[in-house]
């Protein structure tokens, strides 16, 4: 175990203290940077290599700091900072009459010096970051007096990498019908600098090129702190480019690009996709579900509160298995930036194996959207400023308006119903009426595999805060929408924000509906309610009884694979990220007269004989 100093343990129980709640504290928010004070030591140094980076077209390098100091100490720590010139004079606006902050931006990432062995003794260290394309350069800077109160005492030289606008970490997303695909990717050009564009095609036939949009933001865009202050950080440019008619199930190659005035075109990676389904179509068809995964760091940076714990494991499983899945949903609270932008391009880079090879759609959670007086339907500061804008700027998703993230999406035998659980859901609210257009349009007969996905929790959790107040959900929750679940017969209803894993029975009015648990046939007389909030934050905690309604429960990191063979048969999985098994299983057969059939509040009409 790396050493720690008293004033690390004492921010380590603190921490630990927040995780035994709900979310846990952005590790970057423990560091007091508009309190750094400037005092170079000539006899502290700081050395980074190589100084160019990238040259061969990576988006990835590791560097190698080495750093000496005469005075070591535990409290000592090393944040990366980019741009590299990151003094007083980079701040917005005037101080007023105050000298004002020396430093006002977070860093990237940083690691204690102490991670260095023998760095206690010696005062001498080497450390490995590694550090990902977004679009400046790069410097390493050593600090003393902790976290709360950081004293610099040198830096180091500025490294870059040979091309910091390319263009880095496509997204893909399903577009407003069936068969179009949405390519996203983040550069540094602006539209005047260069041309953004996808080059794609099926193989052996003329590749087409398809132009691309080009938006940003800026600090007037987002609602409050750190997103505006000392977490701001320039997002670049996001693009995104629309490739329509599609045939269906056919493997598409992809470039994304921008060409120069000059005829020049700076390329990003090649890649790969498939094209979704035609609604009803009947083939093998892959879903995964998950929430609340966020972002780590593979150099050990930010880790003194192990923030994200699962993150890489859940990422890694998912990649390992990317040959057997077909689409994604990554449903709230997404990368945990909480207002520190710069994670959002760590957060991008460390999917970019997923998004760039099958659709990744999003939900909006607390921690993208809620923040006081900014519309949100929850009155929180989860997202740290920046109220939805960084979620819906970077990720596309086929919403009517990219500000309310709820939507509706189809993947051939699958309806997906995506709720935004951070707006008004009730009974009477646009958002009510959408929720209930998309159940009521699906043609069961071609789409028997009909999915609600939510946020929070609007359905069913023994969570621990949850459960204190007996509510097991959010207030007026099933009270508003339960008798849409079972008017149009939800099979199954997923939720994150629980950080831990939870299925119920078929349950309706906090009744189970089957005394079945792992082979479902026949009738659907209610709607199964999963928790799957084990993506990668801090887990949760249940309530000590177990309501009759819940039929597995695990507090362990981990992710839910749906099947679906046929029209009438579907295999569920939950599996866990650290080994990829699975945990918890059930098969769901029935047929479409099924789906028909007379169930409690939900009956067709009928014509008495005469």
């Amino acid at each position: 175990m790396r050493p720690e100093g008293a004033a690390r343990l004492a921010w380590l129980l603190l921490l630990a203290a927040a995780a035994a709640g709900h979310g846990g504290v952005q590790p970057l928010s423990r560091i007091a940077i508009h309190r750094a004070r400037v005092a170079l030591d000539a006899s502290a140094a700081v050395r980074a290599s190589p100084e160019l980076l990238g040259t061969k077209g990576e988006d990835t390098a590791w560097v190698n700091v080495d750093f000496i100091t005469p005075h070591p100490s535990d409290d000592d720590w090393i944040g990366v900072f980019s741009p590299s010139n990151f003094n007083a004079s980079t701040c917005p606006g005037s101080h007023g009459s105050g000298p004002g902050p020396v430093i006002c931006s977070a860093p990237i990432k940083y690691q204690f010096a102490n991670y260095s062995s023998d760095f206690g003794k010696s005062g001498k260290g080497a450390l490995k970051f590694q550090l990902i394309n977004q679009r400046q350069d790069f410097s390493f800077a050593l600090f003393t007096g902790g976290l709360s109160n950081p004293k610099l005492i040198a830096v180091s030289n500025a490294i870059a990498f040979a091309n910091p606008k390319s263009p880095v970490y496509p997204r893909l997303a399903q577009g407003k019908s069936w068969n179009e695909m949405t390519v996203s990717w983040t550069s540094g050009y602006d539209i005047n600098e260069a041309y953004p564009f996808v080059e794609w095609g099926i193989k052996w036939s003329p590749a087409v090129r398809t132009a691309a949009g080009t938006v940003t933001f800026d600090r007037d865009s987002i609602c409050g702190e750190p997103a505006r202050s000392v977490g701001w950080r320039d997002p670049g440019f996001i693009h995104t480019a629309f490739l329509t008619d599609l045939w269906p199930n056919k493997e598409y190659y992809y470039k994304i690009g921008h060409m120069l005035p000059d005829g020049n075109v700076v390329w990003g990676k090649l890649s790969s996709f498939k094209a979704p389904p035609y609604p009803g179509q009947k083939s093998l068809q892959r879903v995964v579900i998950l929430g609340d995964m966020g972002k780590a760091e593979r150099d050990g940076s930010n880790e003194y509160a192990n923030y994200q714990p699962g993150s890489l494991n859940t990422t890694d499983t998912l990649i390992k298995d990317l040959d057997n899945i077909d689409i994604v949903f990554h449903i709230g609270d997404i990368s945990y930036a909480n207002g520190y932008i710069s994670q959002w391009d760590q957060f991008t880079q460390q999917v970019e194996e997923i998004t760039s090879r099958v659709p990744y759609m999003i939900a909006s959670g607390n921690h993208e959207r809620d923040w006081p007086n900014s519309g949100s339907y929850f009155n929180g500061t989860d997202s740290g400023g920046e109220c939805g804008v960084l979620a819906e700027t970077m990720y596309y998703t086929p919403t009517e308006n990219r500000a309310n993230y709820w939507y509706s999406t189809d993947y051939g035998m699958f309806r997906f119903c995506v709720a935004d659980s951070e707006h008004d859901w009730r009974e009477g609210t646009e958002q009510y009426k959408l929720i209930e257009n998309c159940l009521a349009t699906v043609d069961r007969k071609k789409q028997p595999w009909l999915i609600f996905i939510a946020h929070r929790v609007l359905g069913y959790s023994s969570g621990y805060f949850y459960g204190r107040d007996g509510s097991f959900a959010e207030p007026m929750s099933r009270q508003s929408l339960q008798k849409l679940w079972q008017k149009y017969r939800v099979d199954l209803a997923f939720y994150g924000h629980v950080h831990n894993y939870e299925r119920t029975c078929p349950v309706y009015e906090e009744q189970c509906m089957s005394s079945e648990k792992f082979h479902y046939s026949g009738t659907m007389n209610g709607t199964i309610h999963v928790v799957v909030g084990g993506g990668g934050s801090h887990l949760s905690n249940f309530t000590i009884q177990v309501p009759a309604w819940s039929v597995y429960r695990e507090m362990d990191y981990g992710f839910v694979k749906l099947t679906a063979f046929n029209y009438s048969s579907l295999l569920y999985e939950y599996k866990r990220s650290s080994d990829g098994e699975v945990y918890d299983s059930f098969t769901l057969h029935r047929e479409y007269r099924d789906v028909l059939a007379c169930v409690k509040d939900s009956c067709p009409p009928t014509l008495k004989s005469t």
